[in-house]
């Protein structure tokens, strides 16, 4: 009986099953058609669940996101994206948690909360929508922050300085894992929540510079090379 049951916890979940699948298509298909090269942090993060955070400017933003560990990754996305066929069919396949876009949305909160204390992943795009504009940020709603402190839960950024494109290598930077431990156990005031929302922006930034900087620094190689 005891035996039957260890097959059973070890044999892979319908989830696990297609984030495999993912993982194989990235590194044929995908590697050719959205091409990045991971920066910083390049082991796979897969000893613990971890909350995912990074910056939007494409759909596409959800591979690099992925791939960012062995294991599967709930999306938190705004409910719009179930409102088309393929955007229903994503929700459902990936289990992504539907969020209300006015940022008050306890249910998504308390799904978010469960899947990292079942010790699985959470991804977060703070922007909330994809960032067309000149900004290196949209404005952040808050939320990423105050989920890491009530599971203690280490954050990891995955940070991009550009709109990734078909058949244009792109490069993604990712952060080692941090923590806001120093408020575990804390109850949480309005003011705290805010230093800890400018805290991870603040990280976010740091990121985004880095990445830009090796991407300008690949952009200087190659012209000098082609002189």
């Amino acid at each position: 009986m005891a035996e039957e049951e260890k097959k059973k916890k070890d044999k892979p979940t319908k989830l696990e099953k297609w984030f495999k699948t993912l993982h194989r298509l990235q590194k044929t298909v995908g590697r050719v058609v959205f091409p990045f090269k991971r920066q910083g942090h390049i082991e796979p993060y897969n000893d613990r669940a971890y909350i995912i955070v990074g910056n939007h400017r494409s759909v596409m933003d959800v591979i690099p996101a992925a791939i960012i560990t062995d294991r599967p990754v709930h999306f938190m996305a705004k409910k719009e994206i179930g409102n088309k066929r393929i955007g229903r069919w994503f929700l459902k396949k990936c289990e992504c948690i539907p969020v209300n876009r006015d940022g008050n949305d306890v249910h998504a909160v308390m799904q978010a909360m469960k899947y990292l204390k079942n010790g699985e992943n959470v991804c977060i795009f703070p922007e909330g929508t994809r960032n067309k504009t000149d900004e290196i940020f949209l404005p952040l709603q808050s939320g990423a922050a105050a989920l890491s402190i009530k599971t203690r839960t280490p954050i990891i950024l995955s940070m991009q300085c550009k709109k990734m494109k078909v058949f244009k290598k792109q490069q993604y930077y990712y952060s080692e894992p941090f923590e806001f431990s120093d408020y575990y156990g804390k109850k949480l005031t309005n003011e705290d929540i805010a230093e800890c929302d400018e805290i991870l922006r603040q990280k976010m930034l740091e990121c985004y510079y880095k990445v830009k900087e090796i991407d300008e620094s690949g952009k200087k190689k190659k012209s000098e090379k082609a002189e």
